[in-house]
């Protein structure tokens, strides 16, 4: 499922500037690569190795184009993503590697719930990891000058998995982005976090289940995750909820949420002096989340915020929660009624972040400051109903 993800941008490093950072000729550029390569250090027959038979694949720029965000709401998309069929496989691979998960709580602090949601949504558990030529993926982007700044770090980053026996150039395939293995990761990340889980000498996300949720689990200590805390509950609020304080802009201590009458569907609201923050991502009439700071460590993962709310929920169900109350919402905006939303908020003077069809952050606040006045809930989520008002 390698389709929904958005790839994570982490900066790199480089000891130089290159010569060629992107562009031009594919078989000047890639000279130019080896030359840096062994710049750096490598061995020659590493570099031979690595860059024998190297192509542009056209594949990846094509798939790169086409990307979009995700534009449903998230109970439709929420739905679409979570079947009995994942949920089982879930609880199955759940049982299955009940002794890496207890190592995994035990080093890492990280909940076994959300793992198994990445691993879900990522590559249906391993099924489905994208066929890819990663090695030709990742020259190809480099070489391509949208984000060259990000793609070139990961090629060296591939050739030193390569000499380290944990990347074979010409079988090795992923995601269309240079992603491996069964919770996708890009080179560099392997390079920094990646854990031999099962012991045998070297880091294979795609073929060991206990390499790939090891090195899924420290990425995301490495990218923040705070150890055995909670990252989402789903929430009832009181019928006169202040809904201008729903959002992450929002931050309130779970103490403060508890004494403004709001409560736990299930379990409890968690450490009381944790923060929190209300999330109710289809407006006051859906469903309605409490999001602690592990939910915001996600977003290093994906920034999706539909997709991070999915993945969110989805581990706490694979951990015991009920199914959400959907409730009854208003319908969201079409791609186009977005757009229009956004121009004439833009027209007003608010700054929405540009006129692009994303329910960004800056859309939200937006959408929350016309509501006010026109004495509607804050919640921040727009409908038809508001942009004919606009």
């Amino acid at each position: 499922m390698r389709e929904f993800t958005l790839i994570c941008l982490l900066a790199a490093a480089t000891p130089a500037a290159p010569s060629t950072p992107c562009g031009g000729s594919f078989g000047g550029f890639v000279a130019d690569l080896r030359e840096e390569a062994l710049a750096r250090g490598h061995a020659p027959s590493v570099v031979e190795s690595f860059f024998r038979g190297v192509r542009q694949d056209q594949s990846v720029l094509r798939a790169d184009r086409r990307q979009g965000v995700f534009q449903l709401p998230f109970v439709d998309f929420a739905r679409r993503l979570i079947s009995e069929n994942r949920i089982r496989n879930g609880r199955r691979n759940a049982e299955r590697w009940d002794s890496v998960f207890d190592r995994i709580e035990a080093e890492y602090g990280v909940s076994r719930g959300i793992l198994l949601s990445f691993w879900a949504f990522e590559t249906d558990y391993g099924a489905v990891q994208g066929d890819y030529n990663t090695r030709d993926a990742l020259v190809t982007l480099a070489h391509d000058c949208r984000r060259p700044e990000i793609f070139r770090p990961q090629v060296f980053a591939a050739i030193e998995l390569h000499a380290r026996g944990d990347l074979d150039p010409q079988t090795t395939t992923g995601a269309w982005a240079g992603e491996i293995g069964m919770v996708q990761m890009l080179p560099e990340d392997i390079l920094t976090n990646g854990v031999d889980g099962d012991g045998d000498g070297h880091v294979s996300l795609k073929t060991s289940p206990p390499d790939a949720l090891m090195s899924g689990a420290k990425m995301l200590v490495d990218l923040g995750w705070r150890a055995n805390e909670p990252w989402m509950t789903e929430i009832d609020v009181p019928a006169d909820f202040d809904w201008s304080l729903s959002g992450l802009p929002v931050e309130k201590p779970v103490a403060d949420w508890a004494a403004l009458g709001v409560t736990a569907r299930s379990g409890d609201l968690g450490p009381a002096e944790l923060s929190a923050s209300v999330v109710a991502p289809q407006g006051h009439l859906g469903p309605t989340f409490l999001v602690y700071p592990n939910f915001r460590v996600l977003f290093e993962w994906n920034q999706s915020f539909v997709y991070v709310m999915t993945a969110a929920y989805f581990g706490t169900r694979l951990e015991g929660a009920p199914v959400f109350d959907a409730g009854d919402p208003e319908p969201g905006l079409s791609d186009a009624q977005m757009k229009r939303l956004q121009q004439r908020l833009a027209d007003m003077g608010h700054d929405v972040g540009g006129i692009d069809g994303i329910l960004g952050a800056k859309t939200r606040a937006a959408v929350r400051a016309v509501q006010e006045e026109f004495g509607l809930p804050p919640d921040g989520w727009p409908t038809p109903g508001l942009l004919n008002r606009l």
